[in-house]
């Protein structure tokens, strides 16, 4: 296996880390696949550690290199921007956890390159949790196409378990699909611009090579099977097509749709948003997040109005103040930063963990 390698100018007062290069890693994995492609698991890779002074650090395949001076030399610096390096966000991590009064975490997953949410995921974001004073609560924010239902369920309960408060707000300065919107149904409040997205809970596959809904392979494959038993002409066609479905894989994809929905409708009733209501009046309340026929597309947004609409506490975030100010500015480099240089970044004010790029 391929290793990173960072670069590392360090000051007296501070650590300084620059991303120098960027290689291998094995492949992702999204809700569904084939056992052969679930087994490239992609694996994670701790990219941001404090080291004891004076030493070297090579722990997780980390080749370190130590270069004590008093001040910093311009390319370093340009480097360490243009490689969005953790020191480029740490600040904002300070700024926005004084404006919120509570510890700010962020979670970024590609909208590039075909990675989702998966368990891995969780395990770093707990580490990261362990970290940080969460006395008063903690903030999510979160940018991600989705992924996996039970990795968006175990990361609702991480976050619920580790906070002081028993809850945690979302933040979604652009877009949260799918189950990275299960995590924030499963907040105490959700803070959005008048912009951000968030999208149906429905899960998403790659399928023929192509990352889709559950629900449109779960519809073709009905069509085409109704197809062929009523059809009075050739069936051929419609065999043939049927052949790229696997039965046991639709069933088990009815099984996940169904899954979403439970997840969802749970955690808003327990300790959730809309806590006191019934399971069919919340069903009733949040169809638009529910059901594919009232969004027409799963790509199509759910904007702070419907979210309201559905009874969520969304607090709109007035774009002139300092604290949108804050959200954009940590939103827009960590959306740089897994556009084009990692699939996944996991932060705090402290540390980072990245996913690469797969091979292509």
């Amino acid at each position: 296996m391929k290793k990173w390698r960072i670069r590392a100018e360090r000051t007296e007062k501070t650590h300084r880390w620059a991303l120098a290069n960027l290689h291998d890693a094995t492949g992702e994995t999204y809700l569904g696949m084939p056992e052969r492609r679930r087994n490239n698991r992609q694996k994670h890779r701790k990219m941001h550690e404090q080291e004891p002074e004076g030493k070297n650090n090579t722990a997780l395949g980390l080749e370190i290199e130590a270069n004590n001076t008093m001040s910093d030399p311009i390319i370093s610096k340009v480097h360490t921007e243009q490689t969005q390096a953790h020191e480029t966000r740490r600040q904002l991590f300070v700024d926005l956890t004084s404006d919120l009064d509570r510890p700010v975490i962020t979670f970024f997953t590609s909208f590039r390159y075909p990675v989702a949410m998966i368990d891995e995921d969780v395990q770093a974001l707990e580490d990261l949790l362990r970290t940080l004073d969460l006395s008063k609560g903690v903030a999510v924010m979160i940018c991600s196409p989705g992924g996996s239902g039970l990795a968006a369920e175990r990361m609702i309960n991480v976050l619920r378990s580790y906070s002081g408060t028993g809850e945690y707000w979302a933040i979604v300065p652009g877009k949260a699909k799918s189950a990275a919107t299960m995590v924030c149904l499963g907040a105490s409040r959700i803070f959005m611009g008048p912009a951000s997205e968030l999208g149906p809970v429905d899960p998403q596959i790659v399928f023929r090579e192509q990352v889709v809904p559950v629900h449109h392979v779960i519809n073709s494959y009905k069509k085409l099977f109704e197809g062929a038993e009523q059809t009075t002409g050739n069936i051929e066609p419609y065999l043939q097509q049927l052949a790229n479905y696997d039965a046991s894989m639709i069933s088990h994809l009815e099984t996940e749709q169904d899954l979403a929905t439970d997840i969802a409708v749970r955690y808003l009733q327990n300790g959730g948003m809309l806590a006191g209501k019934s399971e069919r009046k919340i069903k009733e309340a949040i169809k638009v997040f529910l059901l594919p026929q009232h969004t027409k597309a799963h790509a199509r947004p759910i904007y702070h109005k419907e979210a309201q609409d559905c009874g969520l506490d969304v607090e709109v975030v007035d774009t002139g103040s300092d604290r949108w100010n804050l959200i954009y500015e940590l939103y827009i480099r960590s959306n740089y930063l897994v556009t084009q240089s990692v699939t996944k970044a996991i932060e705090t004010v402290g540390g980072s963990y990245f996913a690469a790029i797969p091979p292509s």
